[in-house]
């Protein structure tokens, strides 16, 4: 079937962060392969951004289509509400113990934003639960983004243009800076030392803030926000949405700070990138904090589709190809060819610095002498490559399964594009 001629302002389709009365023409997408869009037209596009980085062992991977399609035949959905099911189960207990210290027990969910929204309402519940209702506040950082449900663009970055329509109806949490000196560090000290009655816990992408735009910190910075939590009792939340399952190099973007947060956040490629699927994982104490006799200390909360059969068996198929497939090396080979074919995009007079972190290349523009990100985009396409720019950045995150010579092709689309600009 062909569809019909693209008119944004009678479209019965609604497409996500775009103005559909000015919207460009999208591409038609009808078929993937490995790292390949094939298009409607007969094009074909090297994929370099995973579809939003989900797609790490690259399109239809015969492993995950496997899975799906076997427990398709059994049981494509049963509610959790009373029931369990053994993907669900097996998937839990494995996250279980992939994840370390005592983060042991996941409530799922069917979008990272959900997933904050749960971990949200978790980390207030347990304050409530031990009697310290006035812990209800959340501390947030700057260039932060969570999702886009209510909870969670309450503690992304105020100043986000996207969510700036519906400020006046977001709870008003604790927004800081994120420390980069020492004067910084005294900084939120300082708020929490004054405000800690009041904080029920802070949340934070680790090393990498995704779609606030590609900021990447050290390590020692998550040692340093553990360590505060831990001194002023608030709980730790690490949203790895973005930068769970090898994206930074390390398979949690936290091993590398070889902390252990009280709640974790994952989604996008939990499932390889086939169905929606996400998970809230906390450690014992804050779950014990949930057990009792009394009914109103349960967590009521439950997605009608959550722990779905279909995406439990693409992740576990997802986590099985980990074990049996280099994803790592595969992650830190594509940082080494990243960062060196995309070296010479720093001497560009629009380009304020190029900068690589596992799977993640980044090109940031300066704001005065940004390139027209829709020009940009169209322009990239028609070299066969399909990148998504946003705010000030170019990125690259491509399937961990990518090869040197698709790479390479995305790298040269980069700055032949870039140097015609």
């Amino acid at each position: 079937m062909s569809l019909p001629p693209f008119n944004g302002l009678t479209s019965p389709l609604w497409l996500p962060y775009a103005q559909m009365a000015t919207i460009p023409v999208p591409i038609v997408a009808v078929r993937t392969e490995g790292c390949i869009i094939h298009l409607e037209d007969g094009r074909a596009l090297i994929d370099g951004t995973a579809s939003w980085w989900t797609a790490c062992h690259g399109y239809n991977h015969p492993a995950l289509l496997q899975a799906i399609q076997q427990q398709m035949m059994k049981m494509p959905h049963i509610m959790l509400g009373g029931i369990i099911h053994e993907q669900a189960w097996r998937l839990t207990d494995r996250l279980a113990n992939l994840l370390p210290g005592d983060l042991n027990h996941t409530f799922l969910s069917d979008s990272g934003s959900v997933s904050v929204e749960v971990a949200l309402k978790i980390a207030r519940q347990y304050w409530v639960n031990l009697g310290k209702p006035a812990k209800n506040r959340l501390v947030h950082f700057k260039h932060g983004y969570h999702g886009d449900t209510l909870g969670a663009m309450s503690v992304g970055d105020p100043s986000d243009w996207m969510h700036m329509a519906l400020a006046d109806i977001l709870p008003t949490q604790i927004c800081c800076p994120l420390p980069e000196t020492a004067e910084g560090w005294l900084e939120l000290e300082t708020t929490l030392a004054k405000q800690h009655d009041e904080i029920a816990a802070m949340i934070i992408e680790p090393l990498v803030q995704g779609a606030g735009g590609m900021k990447f910190y050290p390590p020692e910075a998550l040692q340093k926000f553990r360590a505060l939590c831990d001194h002023y009792s608030i709980l730790l939340i690490l949203d790895e949405i973005f930068t769970g399952f090898g994206r930074t190099g390390t398979f949690f973007a936290f091993e590398q700070a070889g902390i252990v947060p009280d709640i974790v956040c994952l989604g996008k490629a939990l499932t390889g990138g086939v169905l929606t699927l996400a998970s809230t994982t906390v450690r014992t104490p804050v779950y014990e904090a949930f057990l009792s006799k009394e009914s109103l200390k349960a967590f009521m909360h439950g997605p009608t589709y959550m722990g779905n059969p279909l995406a439990c068996a693409a992740a576990n198929a997802s986590l099985d190809l980990f074990e049996k497939e280099p994803r790592l090396e595969q992650v830190r080979s594509v940082s080494i060819q990243m960062s060196a074919e995309l070296e010479p995009i720093k001497t560009f007079d629009c380009v304020l610095e190029v900068r690589v972190l596992g799977a993640i290349g980044v090109i940031e523009f300066y704001p005065d002498k940004m390139p027209n990100l829709t020009q940009l985009q169209q322009a990239l396409i028609e070299t066969g490559v399909w990148l998504r720019p946003f705010g000030h950045v170019l990125y690259v995150t491509p399937a961990f399964t990518i090869t040197p010579a698709e790479i390479s092709q995305l790298t040269r689309a980069i700055v032949q594009v870039l140097s015609s600009s």
